[in-house]
């Protein structure tokens, strides 16, 4: 710890007690790097898989995993996990502040436990845990609804998860506009932290991206176990 920082702690020790600490000691990861070390850190980030994002977000008590509350007013964590843009802007806030945020929370009144209705109609809602592929009747009634066009995929799954985390459950006929307009604006999921994607739209993706790849994650891994020790 720097001098500087030294005389903040024992200022904040004196006024306010050892308490003080918990926000000081965490603050700012990024302040020990250089510019140029801060600029690559952040940009190599995104090269990184889930995997390793997700072993780092563990070791430090960054929330991935989405949790669901239920009518008895228990939260417990789902099955489902957050957007890889959602979990980075996390880990960038953490190594910034220090502070690991809250997990994604889906609110009671949209989970339901059991499937939906065998035949939905356009006006009911679609619930939590109700969009699936498997749910044959959810996905005839929206494909009716767009004439024909709508299709399992990225567009739908992050639409519907949109709504949810607003605690929206938004009717079958709601959601095959939003669906409609959402897969016209595609591009707009095309965000720096899908790596490969970026560099693919860039025409930086060739055969050696896996190992530049691979090199990028492992400089990024490199860097945060110097910064952000446990």
């Amino acid at each position: 710890m720097s001098d500087g920082n030294s005389a903040i702690v024992e200022l904040a020790t004196r006024r306010r007690g050892p308490d003080a600490l918990k926000g000081i000691r965490m603050s700012n990861f990024l302040s020990r790097l250089t510019a140029s070390e801060r600029a690559r850190l952040l940009e190599e980030l995104n090269y990184m898989n889930l995997e390793e994002i997700r072993g780092f977000c563990s070791k430090h008590g960054i929330p991935y995993r989405i949790m669901a509350e239920s009518a008895d007013g228990k939260v417990k964590a789902t099955k489902d996990t957050d957007r890889k843009p959602i979990v980075l802007a996390r880990v960038r806030r953490y190594l910034k502040t220090g502070q690991v945020g809250q997990p994604t929370r889906i609110p009671a009144q949209i989970v339901r436990e059991e499937n939906p209705p065998a035949r939905p109609g356009p006006r009911d809602r679609l619930y939590y845990r109700w969009y699936a592929k498997e749910f044959e009747g959810v996905m005839r009634l929206l494909r009716d609804l767009t004439a024909g066009r709508f299709k399992d995929g990225a567009v739908a799954r992050v639409l519907a998860m949109e709504f949810w985390t607003r605690g929206e459950a938004p009717t079958f006929e709601e959601f095959a506009r939003s669906w409609t307009k959402a897969k016209a604006e595609e591009y707009r999921l095309l965000t720096p932290e899908y790596a490969y994607l970026t560099d693919l739209k860039h025409h930086r993706a060739d055969s050696e991206w896996k190992a530049f790849r691979k090199a990028k994650a492992k400089s990024a891994l490199k860097t945060l176990a110097r910064v952000a020790r446990i």
